[in-house]
């Protein structure tokens, strides 16, 4: 590679050398998320992995994608980078292990304004960290710089990643029955969903940002900042520990109520109780600052519960353990009913 520079490309803006150095700054980073079916390195045309499918009846991968939104503007204005490549992951592997898959691997894109190497390495940091904590191997992605298209100082960041699980043990709510339990794992605040009503309401700047707000123990950026929770592990040493898992949804953008339906059998109705688990500070200062009705409140955000998770009643105490002894805050927040719309809350 060291032969391959193109003068007129870099008048033009593009600096093909400045990539050659993000791809060495990141490269051991790559590697120190490689897990058993990695095959090859960083560098070819595409990312191979060989899944192990022993013990499986009938393998069916898995696949989610999605992006960090606007909650870059955040990382922008802080000029803090290590942190949204962790978001962008998140949102995918939370959503595989819905139907009980383990993620395998993830590819990142990253469209930048300019190629600063050292900011690569930092937004890529991020993604490893969040493979890491997924359990799953980053095996390629693609960085593009594109002048005029982006400002210098900002970039976009999606990714994808696929997962595996054995057809007859995937989670779907078909043996979901009224009288289920419906446990909450705690988010660690807004997550990634939300930020353009986020910005809007709170004025987000520079000084905004810097600002220590008491309620919330910290600065406004320091709360916002805060990546998305992975749940992977958490889902998957459940049902390795034998807890009947009926079924999971992640609280993304739409809140509970968009969400958790799409896990109900039809027929049955999550009820949720609204005072059963602590709503974190910052979504009350949310809900103050732009006068936000309380349904518009759970119909955009978490509220403090990023992974609703159905289970039969008689495991609640040996889940809630398994949960604890895993790090967890976790809370009985309500219960499967029959009839209804597929979730209301109370």
């Amino acid at each position: 590679m060291s032969i391959s520079k193109s003068d007129s490309y870099a008048a033009a803006g593009v600096d093909v050398t400045a990539g050659y150095e993000s791809v060495n700054r990141i490269k051991p980073l790559v590697e120190s998320t490689y897990i058993p079916g990695v095959m090859g390195t960083l560098g070819g045309f595409g990312g191979l992995f060989a899944p192990d499918t022993a013990g499986m009846e009938k393998p069916v991968l898995v696949s989610g994608t999605d992006g960090v939104g606007t909650k870059l503007k955040i990382a922008f204005l802080m000029d803090r980078h290590d942190t949204v490549g962790i978001d962008c992951v998140a949102m995918c592997v939370n959503d595989i292990v819905c139907s009980g898959a383990k993620p395998l691997f993830f590819l990142d894109y990253l469209a930048v304004g300019k190629n600063i190497p050292e900011r690569i390495e930092a937004i890529v940091s991020g993604v490893t960290e969040g493979c890491r904590q997924a359990g799953c191997a980053l095996i390629g992605g693609e960085t593009a710089e594109m002048p005029g298209f982006y400002p210098e100082d900002e970039y976009d960041l999606a990714g994808f990643s696929v997962g595996i699980a054995d057809q007859a043990r995937m989670l779907d709510g078909s043996t979901m029955e009224e009288g289920d339990l419906l446990i909450g794992l705690s988010s660690s605040g807004v997550h990634s969903n939300g930020f353009s009503l986020v910005r809007k309401v709170l004025g987000v700047d520079r000084e905004t940002l810097s600002a220590h707000i008491p309620e919330l123990g910290c600065t406004l950026g320091e709360e916002l900042i805060k990546p998305t929770r992975i749940y992977v592990k958490t889902v998957l040493g459940l049902l390795e520990r034998g807890v009947r898992i009926r079924a999971v949804s992640h609280i993304t953008g739409g809140g509970l109520y968009e969400n958790v339906p799409r896990m109900m059998k039809e027929g049955l109705t999550a009820r949720i109780q609204k005072g059963s688990f602590p709503v974190p500070p910052i979504f009350d200062l949310i809900a103050k600052r732009g006068n936000i009705p309380e349904r518009d409140m759970y119909n955009t955000f978490n509220m403090g519960v990023g992974l609703v998770i159905a289970i039969p009643k008689d495991q609640v105490g040996e889940a809630k353990d398994i949960l604890v002894a895993m790090g967890e805050h976790a809370y009985v927040i309500g219960s499967v009913v029959k009839g209804g719309d597929g979730v209301e809350l109370v």
